[in-house]
Order: C-alpha cells, then sequence, then structure tokens
C-alpha cells in the first residue's frame, strides 16, 4: 500500500538501488498525502541512483520523481535544494501498466552546480552572444534508455525543467502521449531536448481503444529540442506525432504568444 522504494525526506543521496521489480502498487489513505496516488518508486531527491528497475501495474505512477524544494521532515534543511542539484543516474528503467505515467518528474528539475543558488540566467550577455550562465552554471542531468508503455495516461510527463535532457527513450500504447515535456526554464536553446526515441503510437499487442493518443507533447515556452525521434503507427482517429503547447488548455496556463520548437 503507497509508495513501495522510496526517497522520503529529499535529504537522503547516493543509494544504489538497482534491478528491483515492484509490481501491482495500491493507494493508502493513511500513510502520507502523496501515498494516496502511490508511485512504485517515488523519489525526492534526484542524486541517487537508479539502474536497471522494472515498475508494473501501480495505481498512478511508475517512477515519480517529486523533486522537493529543500528538504523536509524530520530531515529539514534549507541548505539542501534538491530541485536544482544534480542527477545521480537514471537509465535502463522501464514502467509499464500503471494507472497515469510512467516516467513523472514533478514539480521540475533544475540542476545548477550552487543548488542553493538562485537563477543567474543573464539575458544581456545571452543576447551579446556571451556565456549567460556564468554566475551559477547549469548542469545537464541525463534521463537515458527508459521504456514506457501501456501507460494510462503518457509514458513520460516532465513539468519544469532546466538543462534536462532524454536520451534513447521508446515508448508504445500510451493513452495519452508518449513524452510530454511541460515548461521549459531558466535554461535556453541547445540545454533541454529529447534525443534517439521511439515513439509508437499503438502495436499490435494492443487490444483496447487508444482514443487519438500524440507522440510528443511540446511545451508552453520556447527552448525544447527534438533530435532523431522516430514515430510510429499515429495513423488512426485524431491521433498526431506531436501536440503543442502542453497544458495550455488551463487558462493561467500561458499567454497567448507562439511557441518555438526545433526538431533535427
Amino acid at each position: 500500500m503507497g509508495h513501495t522504494v522510496f526517497i522520503e525526506d529529499a535529504a537522503e543521496t547516493k543509494n544504489y538501488i538497482a534491478y528491483n521489480l515492484v509490481v501491482k502498487v495500491e493507494a493508502s489513505h493513511s500513510l502520507l498525502n502523496t501515498d494516496s496516488t502511490p508511485a512504485c518508486f517515488w523519489i525526492t531527491h534526484p542524486d541517487n541512483i537508479f539502474i536497471g528497475n522494472h515498475a508494473a501495474g501501480s495505481a498512478r505512477y511508475g517512477f515519480w520523481f517529486d523533486i522537493q524544494d529543500s528538504a523536509m521532515g524530520p530531515s529539514f534543511d534549507p541548505a539542501i535544494c534538491p530541485v536544482r542539484s544534480k542527477l545521480g543516474e537514471f537509465r535502463d528503467n522501464v514502467a509499464h501498466s500503471v494507472g497515469r505515467y510512467g516516467l513523472r518528474i514533478f514539480h521540475g528539475h533544475n540542476p545548477h552546480e550552487r543548488p542553493c543558488s538562485g537563477d543567474t540566467f543573464d539575458e544581456d550577455a545571452y543576447l551579446a552572444g556571451e556565456d549567460p550562465y556564468y554566475g551559477n552554471p547549469p548542469i545537464t542531468a541525463l534521463y537515458e534508455n527508459f521504456l514506457g508503455y501501456k501507460n494510462g495516461r503518457n509514458g513520460v510527463i516532465t513539468e519544469d525543467i532546466g538543462a534536462v535532457t532524454f536520451k534513447n527513450i521508446k515508448t508504445a500504447d500510451n493513452k495519452k502521449a508518449g513524452f510530454e515535456v511541460n515548461k521549459v526554464v531558466s535554461v535556453r536553446d541547445g540545454m533541454n531536448w529529447l534525443e534517439d526515441a521511439v515513439i509508437v503510437g499503438r502495436t499490435i499487442n494492443n487490444e483496447e481503444s487508444q482514443g487519438s493518443p500524440h507522440g510528443v507533447i511540446t511545451p508552453q515556452r520556447d527552448g525544447w529540442e527534438g533530435r532523431n525521434i522516430r514515430f510510429y503507427n499515429y495513423d488512426f482517429g485524431s491521433a498526431a506525432a506531436f501536440g503543442s503547447c502542453s497544458h495550455c488548455f488551463k487558462e493561467p496556463a500561458t499567454d497567448s504568444g507562439t511557441r518555438h520548437v526545433e526538431t533535427q
């Protein structure tokens, strides 16, 4: 009942969590609030190592990076800033047949060399062709070799992410989208992308109606790129390889401007 493998206080780092199988995680309404929307793996600090794990059959999530602004609970410490800390490792993991998202990064991940210092993006330096990150450079987080299929909403969804890249992501038979990114924050072009991905709308193993999913739903803001993404089987209903402006159906989510996305 509730989260199965978890990093609880957002102060724990350097844990090695590898080659585990977690199946059929059910909600609990008597533990933490988040246990009512459980994950096979609940992760509140990114500086841990997750390799070769399998998540299946959770009521909500496979891997939930619920990254916190500071350490919490008995370990509360405002000098620990997980949401801006580097990623340990996340590779070769699989999530399928969960209620919503195979991999969810919420509320965000925006790693910098000094996690507890503020954003230092210098717009004037950027426009002048100089390094706009000189005050507190971002650190690239690489989420790689992830497989997410037959999930109730998405294979992968992210919220507010900075210098975060996804490589060799494979998704199939997800009901809403293969991959979705909501916002890119604190970085500009060339710092945030999805690369070498295979996104499948439906396979021959899909016996259920899939509605009209999108392969990739692009963010509300500029600064995201897609590189070498291969799409298959979006030839049914109103399915499409690309959808635009994640969560823009919510009135306060965005302004009325256009969005610039680059693909290679």
